[in-house]
C-alpha cells in the first residue's frame, strides 16, 4: 500500500474556506506582499526579511523573496502551537513591502504526516545520529535523484516517489541550479543568469517548489545541494563570485526554509585548509539570520576527502557528511573500512556520519583500468559498512539513470566514463532499491542509534587480506545486541564475554533464519551460504 499525505496546500484551502488562518504546526504559512516599485533585478536591488513573534515572545527573522513581477512573498513553519504574528522590514524602503504586518494561529498537527506530526529533524542529544523535534530517532535513508526536481515533470515525479516511500526511503537529495550535468530543468529554464551581477528565474523555482512540496507530502525530507562546486565553471560554486552565491543561496533558503529539509551547502568539492575559509565565511551569511531556524545543515565533499576537521565549531555545521566515491580498487575500500569513517568517530567533538555517495548501482567503477559495473552486492555492501564502522545515523542510495534523471539510455551530460544509464523509470527498479527497503526495516526495528563499533570482537578478520570481505561489528552501548556484516558468507570468528542468541538476516531478500544459542567466549558462526549476510545477536545481560 502507498501512504500518501494530504498536501500541505489542502490544508491550506480548507482553513481558508474555513473562515479561520490557522497553520498546522510544522507546515507553512505564507504571505504576500506586492512592491510599491518596479525592479529590474530585484534580487540586487532590495532585500526583505520578515521578523515572525510566537507565544511567549519567541522571535524568528526570516528572509522573504521575490517571485515574479511586484509579487513577493514569505514562508515560515511554526514550531510551537499559538498565535503568532508578523512585520516586514525591507531595505531601502518600499511602502509595499516595508511594515507589513499580519497573524496567524498554529493548532497541533492532526494528520499522519511523520514530518508533521514528529516535528523537524535535528541532531540528537549526544550527536551521534538524527531526531525529530518530539525525541523520535530519524534514520537517514535518502535517494540522490540530483537531477530529478529540475527534470522530472509532475506526473512522473509522482511515479518516483510512490516507489521511494514504499521502499523505505526517508530523504531525497537533488541539486538545486543548473549545473555543469543540467544546463537548465526540463522547460530548458536556468535558476540564473549571468555572473557579476546575477538574476533569478522564479518560474524555474516555481517548478522547484512544486517537487519539493511532494517530497514533503510523502512524508520524506528533502535535502537540496545549494551550490555545486565541482571543478567546471558551469557550476555556481566556481563560476560565481562569493557575494553571488551567497544572494543565490539565501534566495534559495528563504524560498525552502519553511520546508521539512535538511541543507547541504555545497556539492562535490574540496573544502579543506585555505579552501575552508571561503566556504566557513558563506555558510554563516548563509545560515546565519535571516535564515529559517531549525533547519540543520552540512557539506558535500569530492570522493574519499575528509573535511570535518575543518569545520568544527562552525555554528552552523550540523553532521559530517562523506563521499566514499564509485572505485572498487582496494584503496578506495580500505578507505571505507579502515580510513577516517572508522576512525573520526571517536574523536571529540563528534557529529553525525553519513556517506551521501557511496557507489551507485549500475554505474561503472571508476578505478584506473576497472571493467566492473556496480551492482546490488557493491551497493549493499557499501551501505552497511557506511552503517557498521561508526555509529549509525544513515546512508544514501543512488541507481545510474535516477541520479541524472535520462528519460532514455544515454550516457550523463560532462560524465561520459559513467557509462551509458537505463532510464530513470528503468534504474528506479535496479534490485539495490529494493534491498535498501530490507536494511531500513532491519535497522528500525532495533535501537539502532545505540549502536557503537566494535571491531575488536572479530578474530581473523577476512578483511585483513582482502578489503573485499572485511566484516564490520557494531555493539549497542547497553551491549544488548549486535550486527555484524559478512560481505561473503564464509565462517567468522566472534569473541563475547556474554552467552545469547543468533540469526542470520538476508539483506537480498528480508527474511531470518532460524535461531541458535551461544555461549560465552569464541564462537564461529557459519554463514548460510557463499552470499552475504548480516548476523544479530541478542546477549543474555545479567541486570
Amino acid at each position: 500500500m502507498t501512504i500518501r499525505w494530504a498536501p500541505l496546500a489542502l490544508l491550506s484551502l480548507a482553513a481558508a474556506r474555513g473562515g479561520q488562518n490557522e497553520v498546522p504546526q510544522w507546515t507553512r504559512f505564507e504571505a504576500r506582499f506586492t512592491s510599491a516599485n518596479h525592479y529590474v533585478n530585484p534580487l540586487q536591488e532590495i532585500n526583505l526579511e520578515v521578523e515572525w513573534t510566537g507565544p511567549g515572545g519567541t522571535r524568528n527573522v526570516t528572509g522573504g523573496f521575490w517571485d515574479g513581477g511586484n509579487t513577493w512573498k514569505a514562508r515560515f513553519s511554526p514550531d510551537q502551537p499559538g498565535d503568532w504574528s508578523y512585520i516586514t522590514r525591507s531595505t531601502p524602503e518600499d511602502s509595499g513591502l516595508n511594515g507589513q504586518k499580519g497573524a496567524f494561529r498554529c493548532v497541533r498537527y492532526t494528520g499522519s504526516n511523520p514530518l508533521y506530526r514528529r516535528g523537524a529533524v535535528g541532531v540528537s542529544a549526544d550527536r551521534r545520529h538524527f531526531r525529530q523535534a518530539d525525541g523520535t530517532p530519524w534514520f537517514w535513508l535518502s535517494d540522490t535523484a540530483w537531477n530529478g526536481v529540475m527534470k522530472a515533470d509532475a506526473g512522473n515525479w509522482e511515479v518516483y516517489l510512490k516507489d521511494r516511500v514504499v521502499k523505505g526511503f526517508t530523504a531525497i537529495q537533488f541539486i538545486s541550479t543548473n549545473y555543469v550535468a543540467a544546463s537548465g530543468n526540463a522547460d530548458l529554464r536556468l535558476a540564473y543568469t549571468g555572473k557579476e551581477r546575477i538574476a533569478v528565474d522564479p518560474v524555474f523555482y516555481e517548478w522547484m517548489d512544486e517537487r519539493i512540496d511532494a517530497i514533503n507530502d510523502h512524508g520524506m525530507i528533502a535535502i537540496p545541494a545549494l551550490i555545486w562546486t565541482w571543478i567546471s565553471p558551469m557550476n555556481p560554486g566556481i563560476g560565481l563570485p562569493d557575494d553571488q552565491i551567497i544572494l543565490l543561496a539565501r534566495y534559495m533558503t528563504a524560498r525552502w526554509g519553511s520546508h521539512q529539509v535538511i541543507w547541504l551547502l555545497n556539492g562535490d568539492g574540496d573544502y579543506a585548509g585555505e579552501k575552508s575559509e571561503r566556504w566557513k565565511r558563506i555558510g554563516r551569511a548563509v545560515f546565519g539570520p535571516p535564515a529559517h531556524p531549525g533547519r540543520i545543515a552540512g557539506l558535500h565533499p569530492m570522493g574519499r576527502t575528509w573535511m570535518i576537521d575543518w569545520f568544527l565549531g562552525e555554528p552552523w555545521f550540523s553532521f559530517n557528511g562523506y563521499y566514499s566515491g564509485h572505485r572498487g580498487d582496494p584503496a578506495s575500500l580500505r578507505w571505507l573500512t579502515e580510513g577516517p569513517v572508522s576512525q573520526y568517530w571517536k574523536r571529540d567533538p563528534h557529529y553525525p556520519d553519513v556517506n551521501l555517495e557511496p557507489n551507485y548501482e549500475g554505474i561503472n567503477d571508476r578505478s584506473p583500468g576497472a571493467t566492473h559495473v556496480f551492482n546490488d552486492h557493491d551497493v549493499r555492501r557499501a551501505a552497511y559498512w557506511s552503517l557498521l564502522v561508526a555509529p549509525p545515523a544513515g546512508v544514501s542510495y543512488g541507481a545510474h539513470g535516477v541520479w541524472s534523471w535520462e528519460l532514455k539510455p544515454h550516457v550523463p551530460m560532462a560524465h561520459p566514463d559513467t557509462g551509458m544509464a537505463p532510464s530513470w523509470r528503468e534504474a528506479m527498479n535496479l534490485p539495490g532499491s529494493t534491498q535498501m527497503k530490507y536494511l531500513v526495516k532491519l535497522f528500525t526495528s532495533l535501537e539502532w542509534w545505540r549502536l557503537r563499533p566494535a571491531p575488536n570482537q572479530i578474530l581473523d578478520q577476512p578483511g585483513q587480506t582482502d578489503p573485499a570481505r572485511f566484516v564490520p561489528l557494531a555493539v549497542a552501548d547497553d551491549g544488548s545486541f549486535s550486527l555484524a556484516y559478512l560481505p561473503v558468507g564464509v565462517t567468522v570468528k566472534i569473541k563475547s564475554k556474554l552467552s545469547g542468541r543468533a540469526r542470520w538476516f538476508n539483506p537480498r531478500n528480508g527474511e531470518w533464519s532460524g535461531e541458535r544459542t551461544f555461549s560465552h567466549g569464541t564462537t564461529e558462526f557459519a554463514a548460510p551460504d557463499s552470499s552475504d549476510w548480516v548476523l544479530w545477536r541478542a546477549f543474555t545481560v545479567s541486570r
